[in-house]
């Protein structure tokens, strides 16, 4: 008998899901390279290069790479947590990590704002250890941390819960202790989705706008990020300018997802040999 398909044929899907996927992805980036195409190699590179921009790369890559090592210990610590224990309030953790998802960013970086301000609760105590956090790229790296942290804890946590306890078994029954166990048999298996949660977690950081304009304090060359820069190009008119700029994010973004693809590659095939 011949096997029914809930989905149409493959020509109708495949046209439907390719004219949405230019509608929707491939139409703008093209849009952005074409406007910043239009810009003469001398005029694009004096907008990308300026101090002003340069700073904000800075800022902006700095804080995301801030902001991604330390939700890569503590979203692995914390989907550990959450996948190997039980105790009273695990769900209650386990919903709240997924609020930054929908949450909306300005209402959490007014949120933060207010906790991390010098009046208060987090900020006035911190002031009095002279750690200064709203208005500088402490605090953009916070506002980074809060809305980037669901992406490493759920690519890890699915695979935590498939993994197979025999493996830790037969490990523990050769003598191998605790963090042997941890860096020789399951690191490797988590390897590649920790790749992908940083990455995404990455990505996140460098686009984030909303939870970050209201706690960084928007200083140029100091705590201006490039999403910001970009907005302020569009706000001046300057549609050119704001897609160069934007051209700079887009090219690191592509250079990124190269990488990790590579680098997911390895582990993959690392895991299989092992």
């Amino acid at each position: 008998m011949r096997r029914r398909n809930v989905l149409p044929g493959l020509p109708l899907s495949l046209g439907v899901t390719l004219f949405y996927v230019g509608l929707i992805v491939v139409l703008p980036l093209a849009a952005l390279a074409f406007k910043a195409a239009s810009l003469g190699f001398e005029d694009y590179w004096r907008i990308v290069s300026s101090s002003r921009s340069v700073a904000s790369y800075r800022v902006t890559v700095l804080s995301a790479l801030g902001a991604t090592t330390f939700n890569l210990f503590f979203g692995l610590a914390l989907a550990w947590v959450i996948t190997r224990y039980r105790f009273p309030g695990r769900r209650i953790i386990d919903a709240v990590v997924d609020l930054p998802f929908a949450l909306p960013t300005a209402v959490a970086g007014i949120a933060l704002t207010a906790l991390f301000a010098n009046s208060g609760w987090f900020g006035s105590v911190l002031e009095g250890f002279g750690i200064k956090v709203a208005y500088t790229p402490i605090g953009i790296m916070i506002a980074m941390c809060f809305t980037s942290l669901p992406f490493i804890v759920r690519t890890v946590q699915p695979v935590l819960e498939d993994l197979d306890p025999a493996l830790e078994e037969a490990a523990q029954s050769l003598g191998g202790s605790d963090w042997t166990i941890f860096r020789k048999v399951i690191l490797p298996l988590l390897a590649p989705a920790l790749l992908a949660g940083v990455s995404l977690s990455f990505a996140r950081c460098l686009g984030e706008f909303g939870a970050i304009i209201f706690i960084a304090g928007n200083q140029p060359m100091s705590t201006e990020i490039t999403a910001l820069l970009i907005f302020i190009r569009l706000e001046e008119y300057d549609y050119q300018a704001a897609a160069a700029i934007a051209s700079v994010l887009l090219l690191a973004a592509f250079f990124m997802l190269a990488v990790t693809n590579w680098l997911q590659a390895r582990a993959l095939r690392y895991t299989v040999k092992g």
